[in-house]
């Protein structure tokens, strides 16, 4: 290994070190979420010549038809958890309840295995989203152990399968990047303490759904649109990949605001994103880089989860930019 270059192994050696807080267990169950990702991430480079592109005639607990890497990417997570004794439980998209691990441990486990799936057939990038949460030893498991407010993360991250594979995540002191080097195996630092600019003039949404927002939503987009001409005074670009790890991972890299708010368009759902292992996890991140995740009306890691597979609306990234949303809904609302 050339010199200069730390480890995965080894910052998770310096930060048990530094920071004598941290479950002693924790750097192995992050070392053990690397692994799985590798064999995501060779998976996903290979596409149609492993046979993973395409659906399954199966849907998951959401009513969403799963797609072959799904499943896949699914089963390596569960197996790599339950090959040993660090998680007691894990809970997923793909599966209607938690599942125990017989073996017990001292964390649990919430993860979307593969995020952006729907991008998977046209080799757009996709991810894996994790939240790792505090077990109660010696107890079973039920389905409100795992009801915990996103504050209360010991750890959280996603892995992005782009033209590099990267791990970014954060222990709870600053976010960091790992890219994975394929001639040594291993992950390397190559992003220390990730800072998103507080100031944007980017924005992420699925334009195609703005007749279904609510006014503080549709203002501030307007605004953004009408760029120097309107009260912003400068001009704003907006990009959207349709896979939540890709378009936050741009925002950590250089700023801007990702935005899933709440909308009409099915009106028995508040929000389309997963609170427990989607807008926690990437909030979690966020604002350890400096930022903020918000659902507009409540700041996401102070929401209390009712059930696993609860939907919220999401608005994270740059600081300031997410105030100013916050602000146009209380304006709303007061209205």
């Amino acid at each position: 290994m050339p010199a200069g270059r730390t480890t995965l192994s080894e910052y998770l050696s310096q930060q048990s070190a530094q920071h004598q807080s941290l479950h002693p267990d924790l750097g192995k169950l992050v070392l053990e979420i690397a692994k799985a990702v590798q064999e995501i991430a060779l998976l996903t480079s290979q596409g149609a010549l492993a046979g993973v592109l395409g659906s399954l005639e199966s849907q998951n607990v959401q009513g969403e038809t799963q797609k072959k890497l799904d499943v896949l990417s699914d089963e390596i997570l569960i197996q790599t958890f339950r090959s040993g004794n660090l998680v007691a439980g894990i809970a997923s998209e793909e599966n209607d309840e938690p599942l125990s691990n017989p073996k017990g441990g001292s964390f649990l486990c919430l993860f979307d295995p593969l995020d952006g799936s729907s991008n998977i057939d046209v080799n757009v990038s996709v991810g894996t989203i994790f939240s790792m949460l505090p077990a109660t030893p010696n107890t079973t498991l039920t389905a409100s152990d795992y009801l915990q407010v996103g504050r209360k993360q010991i750890a959280a991250g996603y892995a992005i399968y782009g033209p590099a594979t990267m791990l970014v995540f954060s222990l709870g002191h600053g976010t960091h990047g790992f890219t994975f080097d394929a001639a040594s195996g291993e992950f390397i630092l190559t992003h220390h303490d990730i800072q998103v600019p507080a100031d944007t003039s980017e924005f992420a949404i699925n334009a195609s759904n703005e007749r279904f927002w609510e006014p503080p939503v549709s203002l501030y987009i307007s605004e953004c649109k009408q760029g120097k001409t309107s009260v912003r005074g400068r001009d704003f670009n907006m990009r959207w990949i349709a896979s939540m790890v890709a378009d936050v991972h741009r925002i950590l890299m250089r700023g801007g605001v990702f935005m899933y708010p709440k909308d009409t368009k099915d009106p028995s759902k508040p929000g389309r994103l997963r609170l427990m292992y989607e807008a926690n996890p990437m909030s979690f991140v966020v604002e350890q880089a400096g930022g903020l995740g918000s659902t507009g009306r409540q700041r996401i890691l102070d929401v209390q989860p009712e059930s696993i597979h609860q939907r919220i609306p999401v608005i994270l990234g740059s600081k300031n930019e997410v105030e100013r949303i916050e602000n146009y809904h209380r304006d709303h609302d007061r209205a």
